[in-house]
């Protein structure tokens, strides 16, 4: 299994954008791409599936086991040419200060060579020492290559690349100039999701053909083909894992998908299907009824980007607030969250919204929540548990500028938060009829099932339900 580490010696290098532009390139040259990112995120993922024609999947040690990334690798790589893993931040960072989450631990346990993209702006000889000291901070990772970034021209090129090849053993593999053509439009959270840039085919293709010309591919794929094989796995060790049973009984599951809200993981959905939901697209944007339906999904995005237009759907909003008020088992995240709200506030424009959650979510110029969350459930959670309950601290992420303001009463919640910010700063997961919402992502894994759970809530209350 031909395989690439992409790494950085810090964040904001241009390595997003230069693995959405091999994925590209590698695509465009008839191969099977499978990306995977690093951590928790949503936007990075989507633009590298749409790069690569991929679903591409995180490989998280915050919510999975060292088994369970391995196994989720082979589970999703295993007929793939090439597989494309893309670090967050800069290769040694992490929580933990002996580096076991780090970017180089994973690369270290998938087994992967790593090429460092090095962002060059103001840089000559000095790129020499950084690399020397990447290279030997840890002599147990296989760092096979880097790509220069940002590069101010030829001149600048050729200092850099004869300062590599004289003091390092490291193969340059690009020099790719400094080019607006290469920026993706930011904003608070990060890049814009390709869900929302009209124009992200033609920009990946760009990428892609920017990428093929000044990189050089063959190097790159002789390097991924040099990865070790992944450490051996007893398959009874992954079945239980990536294995789930399709039960007889399905429920019709709406999840919100468009411009708004985008921020699913690809297996959870797939969890989803696998547990028996049959996954109906409603976009909150045009649609002005929803259809027959068992549960609705609400998952993160951007609802402030697109006030106007959810405001002015006031039919669609009408439908989901007297659904959840005749008990349809909804579940909202984060954005979700937004859009159940009285109002969402973001500068200087108040839209009314669903109006379900009694409080109105304001955006501020700052994070109010952002990072790993450690929570317990309470007694007020309202779906079964798959065993007897878990006490036990579990793991999620959030990254949030909104906050949920005006709470017009203490309500029920089914999350004590341990560390992070959720809706008090001591709770999150708000919990009405049969609603639960929270600023809270989680995700399912092996150690964390939320996907089951949900689904058997659905069909626990699937009889007398509003449809």
């Amino acid at each position: 299994m031909a395989r690439l580490f992409i790494s950085a010696a810090h964040k904001s290098s241009g390595k997003t954008t230069l693995s959405i532009g091999l994925c590209a390139a590698l695509r465009a040259r008839g191969l099977d791409v499978q990306p995977f990112k690093k951590g928790p995120d949503y936007i990075d993922p989507m633009w590298l599936g749409q790069a690569s024609g991929n679903p591409c999947y995180n490989l998280d040690f915050n919510t999975m086991s060292a088994a369970e990334v391995l196994c989720k690798i082979r589970q999703q790589a295993h007929l793939a040419d090439v597989t494309l893993i893309e670090a967050n931040k800069g290769l040694y960072d992490g929580m933990a200060l002996d580096g076991s989450d780090s970017n180089a631990a994973l690369a270290r346990l998938t087994q992967s060579p790593v090429i460092l993209v090095i962002d060059t702006r103001g840089m000559s000889r000095g790129i020499a020492p950084l690399l020397l000291g990447y290279q030997y901070f840890d002599p147990s990772l296989s760092i096979a290559g880097v790509i220069l970034n940002r590069v101010g021209g030829a001149r600048h090129a050729a200092k850099l690349r004869e300062a590599v090849e004289h003091y390092t053993d490291l193969n340059v593999l690009g020099c790719v100039q400094e080019s607006p053509e290469l920026t993706i439009e930011e904003r608070h959270l990060g890049l814009m999701p390709s869900n929302e840039q009209g124009n992200a085919a033609a920009h990946i293709a760009l990428l892609g053909k920017i990428v093929s010309e000044q990189v050089n591919l063959d190097q790159v794929l002789h390097i991924a083909t040099q990865a070790r094989p992944l450490t051996a796995l007893n398959l009874s060790i992954c079945q239980p894992i990536c294995r789930h049973t399709l039960p007889q009984t399905r429920v019709k599951l709406g999840i919100c998908q468009d411009a708004a809200f985008g921020f699913y993981y690809p297996d959870d959905l797939e969890a989803l299907e696998a547990a028996g939901a049959e996954l109906v697209p409603i976009n909150t944007l045009t649609d002005s009824t929803l259809p027959r339906l068992d549960g609705l999904f609400i998952g993160g995005g951007f609802p402030e980007t697109h006030l106007a237009s959810l405001s002015a759907n006031q039919p669609l909003q009408q439908q989901i607030k007297q659904a959840i008020e005749a008990g349809l088992p909804t579940y909202a995240e984060c954005g979700g969250l937004m859009y159940l709200s009285r109002s969402i506030m973001w500068q200087g424009q108040t839209a009314p919204m669903v109006g379900v959650i009694p409080g109105d979510a304001t955006l501020y110029p700052k994070p109010q929540g952002r990072g790993i969350v450690r929570f317990t459930e309470t007694e007020h959670m309202p779906w079964p548990h798959l065993a007897a309950p878990n006490q036990s601290a579990q793991m999620a992420h959030e990254f949030h500028y909104s906050r949920l303001d005006n709470l017009a009463a203490q309500g029920r919640f089914a999350y004590r938060i341990l560390r992070g910010a959720g809706i008090t700063g001591e709770y999150d997961g708000w919990v009405y009829r049969n609603l639960l919402a929270s600023y809270l992502h989680r995700r399912d894994t092996a150690q964390y099932r939320w996907v089951q759970r949900f689904v058997d809530f659905m069909r626990q209350q699937r009889q007398g339900l509003w449809v």
